[in-house]
């Protein structure tokens, strides 16, 4: 079992969203963990919403940062770990948002050797903009909410809704990297030490998730499924630019093909570079 857990947040020019997501990290059940916004390069308005909650949260809360040159979110996440005091990092994107077990179903799935992958619900681009426009807080809604949802198209799907035990049935793939998703996944902290991070050579969207799970795997590290326990709220948001998923899928392809374990510029490489582009933001701080 993890002790301090550190939550990862990424985020980039959404502050209603980020928001949002900081409010459900604030209604866990289970407090012993922290929250680091890796933010890849966004403006002022993120850096106030991170201070604006920084004495409302209830648990730590840094705020890492470095400038805008495009969709850096491996290079940004290994910042973020480098910033992290947990023995074990949960990984959401910045428009998921936490239903109140979020953090406590993560732990009880934490076990030494092995990673988790958890599933998400998609949310409507009308029902999304109830949310961030009215303050709405779905992560307290019952599963009739849900139903009543679900009937007006506001969701896909109940699955992620549900909490089941579901014992040795979570480990019937260790070996298996696809079908994973990066939103939400949860790494011990020495499993991402010994696999040197993630990979900053891949840039623009796509595939950074895919090349984390194979050097795991490849590492000795078994996936977990983590459906029907932590699944989150997926805010809807327009489909990212793939200009570079050509690009990205070659870089996963050589990988398959060879043996590497580490990172080409993971989390060694950052201490190598310069600190000038980023920096960890506190309570008082401004950049």
């Amino acid at each position: 079992m993890a002790d301090l857990i550190s939550v990862i947040v990424a985020t980039y020019n959404r502050a209603d969203a980020l928001a949002a997501v900081l409010r459900s990290l604030s209604r866990q059940s289970d407090l012993d963990f922290e929250v680091i916004v890796a933010d890849d390069g966004s403006g002022p308005d993120t850096a106030r919403v991170v201070t604006d909650w920084v004495s409302r949260l209830g648990v730590p809360l840094k705020h890492v940062w470095h400038e805008d040159r495009g969709f850096r979110l491996a290079e940004i996440r290994n910042r973020a770990i480098r910033a992290a005091s947990g023995s074990y990092c949960v990984f959401l994107d910045g428009d998921c948002l936490a239903r109140p077990d979020f953090v406590a179903f993560h732990r009880r799935l934490a076990e030494p050797g092995w990673f988790v992958t958890g599933n998400r619900i998609l949310l409507s681009r009308e029902l999304t903009d109830r949310i961030l426009q009215s303050g709405l807080e779905p992560e307290q809604w019952g599963f009739a909410s849900w139903v009543t949802q679900h009937s007006r198209r506001g969701i896909n799907r109940f699955a992620p809704l549900m909490a089941l035990r579901l014992g040795f049935l979570r480990k019937l793939h260790p070996r298996r990297w696809q079908g994973a998703r990066g939103s939400n996944m949860a790494f011990w902290r020495d499993d991402l030490e010994t696999v040197d991070g993630f990979d900053s050579a891949f840039t623009g969207w796509g595939r950074e998730d895919s090349d984390i799970f194979v050097r795991m795997i490849r590492a000795g590290i078994r996936r977990k499924d983590g459906r029907f326990g932590p699944g989150v709220l997926h805010l809807w948001h327009p489909e990212a630019d793939r200009a570079r998923l050509v690009d990205n899928d070659r870089q996963l392809e050589a990988l398959l093909a060879g043996e590497r374990v580490r990172a080409q510029r993971g989390l060694s490489w950052l201490m190598e570079v310069t600190r000038r582009d980023g920096r960890v933001v506190t309570l008082g701080e401004r950049r």
